[in-house]
């Protein structure tokens, strides 16, 4: 795609990237605004108010890169080099997932499963960006959290982000799940975000996914690989009466549940997103009444 310089006016540079990124979004305007934006390092409103402002050559040339790039299905958050997450401006690269609105709802359940008056002890596994575990923590600053990934620079990404924010509060450390984390550190809760996709899933091959990192997306030929070593090993480093819970995909919500169940885990349940999809499950720890029911 080549702008004219007389076609250059901010409002023509817009019209002309919706038009090209008609066919492969369904808000281009927006995603043309907001790459517009970016190369000009302003917010949005500064095109609604000048208009007829003609960027310099640099930055029509780099807007006309980035469209380029969206169209052939790059992720706009990888682009912008930045995602929204409850309010939070998190940086990602493709080290990293891209955080979705649905993952809100995950971090909305576990501060409701948490004591309210009192400072807890978290774990958060498989941190990619750190969304889950800073969102947390700007919440609720008197947690104590650990983010763990095996992901050098999904970790460094994350650090980065919790020193944008300023927050202080999250330990991060590389631990391929719980295998770094020391022993006699329980946690009230545990919260993950894992690899839930199935190895042959078409949807890998569309969208978004395409750039995503695969380790952080693939988990075996029914995609519960990682779901069940966690529900596995998580009793072992949570308190009595402490919580796990995870995200997972909408046609998985009964598989992951009987893996609660088979485990042990009590009010074992399953909750839905926004779009009436089953998103999360969760149960509750009791390690005596486990060894019980294991006896029995």
């Amino acid at each position: 795609m080549h702008w004219p310089m007389n076609e250059s006016a901010i409002r023509n540079l817009i019209r002309s990237a919706s038009a090209g990124l008609a066919t492969v979004t369904e808000a281009p305007q927006l995603e043309a605004e907001l790459l517009l934006a970016h190369c000009l390092n302003k917010p949005r409103s500064y095109l609604y108010t000048w208009p007829e402002r003609v960027p310099d050559t640099n930055q029509c040339q780099r807007f006309q890169q980035q469209v380029q790039a969206r169209q052939q299905g790059w992720p706009v958050a990888y682009l912008l080099g930045e995602r929204e997450f409850m309010g939070l401006r998190l940086q990602v690269t493709p080290a990293t997932l891209i955080p979705r609105p649905e993952t809100e709802l995950l971090v909305e359940q576990a501060l409701l499963h948490l004591p309210v008056q009192a400072p807890a002890r978290v774990l958060e596994l498989g941190t990619g960006s750190g969304a889950i575990a800073l969102a947390m923590a700007h919440v609720r600053p008197d947690l104590q959290i650990t983010a763990t990934d095996i992901s050098g620079d999904a970790l460094n990404m994350a650090q980065h982000n919790a020193r944008q924010l300023g927050i202080s509060t999250v330990n991060f450390l590389a631990s391929d799940w719980f295998s770094a984390l020391p022993a006699g550190m329980p946690f009230a809760l545990i919260v993950a975000n894992p690899p839930y996709i199935a190895a042959a899933d078409p949807h890998l091959e569309q969208g978004d996914l395409r750039f995503e990192p695969q380790m952080a997306l693939v988990s075996g030929a029914d995609g519960l690989d990682a779901i069940r070593t966690i529900v596995q090993q998580a009793g072992r480093y949570l308190t009595p009466g402490g919580w796990l819970l995870f995200e997972h995909g909408f046609d998985q919500g009964p598989a992951c549940c009987k893996l609660l169940q088979q485990a042990g885990y009590q009010a074992v349940d399953c909750l839905r997103d926004m779009a009436g999809l089953d998103r999360i499950s969760l149960g509750q720890h009791f390690p005596l009444r486990q060894a019980l029911q294991s006896a029995g």
